[in-house]
């Protein structure tokens, strides 16, 4: 199966990647311009001493003399207090970039991974969108504030210095700068290497993160199968392939900056060399080849740090596009702009336009897959009535969940239409109808906080009557009171502090809390014992009460109330009927039914 983890870059330098990024500064344009204006007061000052030193040496020790020297200590004395304060302001400014942007990639993600539909998550690891969502966005954020910090001083700082050279003597700063060239040469060699290596290493880090995830999601199950070892064998070939290639990429960063290192000597060299000559010769003075010396090692020191933001860059980039393309992907299903603009959107819901659902619901010809050649469904009908209940019964991959998602349009179908109260779905929003839907899972999940906090989850502004009202309804409200803490209870992480069924319970709570019109039950009772299983039925018979319903079901005996069971068959309807109708034909309900029922009676028998 193709993943987003899997998908290669390979343009060598995107400007489009930080054009795009650029836009999460635009909340910071002041922070960025008070940052500016600090790091050319540094660069200034920076190249001033190297220019003080000349003066003294020039003036003080030239002309032996201390005339003046007063004034000169206080000079000298202002510009090392200057270059204290600013560094104090530039770093407290960049710390505020680097949280801010963090926090607006992260936020932006978040909402983003919201708005997916239910077919990205099929398709994507949850270890590569943690990887996005954590190092990626903190790798960005440093890169975009403190990178560029770098950056401007280092451009500010190299171009006083080169400005001031020139003033000063023309021949000798054309001969001590001869080697830039050849260093832009270099850094577009490496920027290719760097760039390619860093790529691969921020792929295997979000295999690392999924194989962390898989690991401890997992646990339980790798102890019940003793597969230990086969899994730290796994995770040891994962990560050190990944020590491999970060070895690669430190090996060609490394090789980097010693030939940038080399050629600043060699310009310093280049000084010494051609300024000596010029001192003995004295066509300049002892002042200026000492002005020059230092500015050589001054001008080279922001090739340095710009050759390591350089190869920074390299690696956030490979962050950059994996995260813009997780933020850049496109929902397979959206609400037009006329929807949106009638309705609203998750973020400003327009309700006062929603129409109210009454519960009917058309399947018309659809066709629909996950994959093409893989058809679920195909010219499917089916007509359902407000406030009846549907119960479907079928084979694993039969078709009965796909039937349940297109319905909640978790999916859209292929071919055909689907409609809700006469109209077209997709001519009202996705949370119009989503907002109108209670889902129940086989395996409920749960937050951690409170039993108060879970069942409220859907609806935070839900009064306290109204939360036990619905814990209530669906028979939770005794064992929640039986707690020390009552709904201030403590689940746990996924719930762990409480019982399959007491879970199971919540969930029912949490789901009918907004009183939905439509109401799915996707093996609700499959994973409770017998007792708690009769608790969780009359809950359901409650719950179900004038609402369109889905029961997808394993035990049979849990739906021969329904208004309708369907048998699904390879995406066909092959009965349709309620459960006297269908034990009347003797058909294939008749045979699951008979057959299950023996299977639970001799259970019955053997635990006597």
């Amino acid at each position: 199966m193709n993943t987003h983890e899997e998908k290669e870059f390979s343009s060598n330098y995107d400007f489009a990647i930080w054009k795009n990024l650029l836009q999460y500064l635009k909340p910071f344009r002041k922070n960025f311009i008070v940052l500016a204006v600090f790091m050319m007061i540094l660069a200034g000052t920076d190249v001033l001493i190297p220019y003080l030193a000349k003066f003294a040496i020039d003036h003080f020790i030239g002309n032996n003399t201390l005339d003046g020297f007063g004034y000169f200590v206080m000079v000298y004395a202002m510009a090392v207090l200057t270059i204290s304060g600013v560094v104090y302001l530039f770093i407290k400014e960049a710390g505020k970039i680097e949280a801010g942007v963090t926090y607006s990639l992260r936020k932006k993600g978040f909402k983003k991974l919201q708005e997916l539909s239910f077919s990205y998550f099929d398709k994507t690891a949850v270890g590569w969108l943690m990887a996005r969502m954590t190092s990626d966005t903190n790798r960005i954020g440093e890169i975009l504030a403190w990178g560029l910090v770098d950056f401007m001083w280092g451009i500010s700082m190299m171009t006083m210095i080169a400005v001031v050279m020139f003033v000063v003597d023309v021949k000798l700063a054309l001969i001590t700068l001869t080697v830039v060239p050849f260093l832009a040469i270099v850094s577009i060699f490496f920027q290719k290497k760097i760039l390619r290596v860093s790529r691969k290493v921020r792929k295997i880090n979000s295999k690392i993160t999924g194989a962390f995830n898989e690991g401890i999601t997992g646990a339980k199950t790798t102890k019940t199968l003793v597969r230990e070892d086969e899994n730290l064998t796994e995770f040891q070939e994962i990560t050190y392939d990944m020590k491999k290639k970060s070895v690669r990429s430190a090996i060609i960063s490394s090789m980097y900056m010693p030939i940038v290192i080399s050629m600043g000597s060699v310009g310093m060299a280049l000084a010494l060399g051609f300024g000596g000559n010029g001192v003995i010769m004295k066509t300049i003075s002892y002042g200026t080849l000492v002005l020059f010396v230092n500015y050589t090692v001054q001008f080279y020191e922001p090739i340095r740090e710009m050759a390591r933001i350089f190869a920074e860059l390299q690696v956030a980039q490979a962050s950059a596009e994996r995260l813009l393309s997780m933020i850049d992907t496109e929902s397979d299903i959206i609400d037009g702009d006329e929807i949106i603009k009638k309705y609203g959107d998750s973020v400003d819901s327009k309700r006062h336009n929603w129409e109210p659902i009454h519960g009917d619901i058309d399947f018309k010809d659809v066709t629909f897959y996950y994959k093409e050649d893989e058809v679920i469904l195909e010219n499917f009908n089916l007509n359902i009535k407000s406030g009846q209940t549907i119960a479907l019964v079928g084979e694993t991959g039969s078709g009965k969940s796909t039937i349940v998602n297109l319905a909640c349009r978790f999916y859209e179908p292929v071919k055909g239409d689907i409609l809700i109260d006469g109209i077209d779905y997709r001519q009202r929003s996705q949370l119009w109808l989503h907002s109108n839907i209670g889902y129940v899972l086989q395996t409920p999940h749960l937050f951690s906080g409170t039993i108060r906090d879970n069942i409220a989850y859907g609806m935070l502004e839900a009064s306290e009557l109204d939360i036990i009202r619905a814990a209530k309804l669906v028979n939770a409200h005794d064992f929640i009171m039986k707690f020390e803490n009552g709904y201030d209870t403590e689940v746990g992480e996924g719930g762990a502090k409480l019982s399959t069924g007491e879970k199971q319970l919540i969930s029912f709570a949490r789901a009918i809390l907004a009183n939905p019109k439509l109401f799915i039950l996707d093996e609700a009772t499959s994973s409770v014992d017998t007792e708690t299983e009769l608790i969780v039925q009359e809950a359901i018979q409650k719950v179900l009460t004038g609402r369109t319903s889905f029961i997808i079901a394993h035990r049979l005996s849990t739906i021969r109330s329904a208004d309708r069971i369907l048998v699904i068959e390879k995406g066909k309807i092959i009965e349709d009927g309620t459960h006297d109708e269908l034990m009347n034909n003797e058909g294939h309900y008749f045979n699951l039914y008979t057959n299950q029922f023996i299977d639970e009676k001799e259970i019955e028998v053997i635990n006597k």
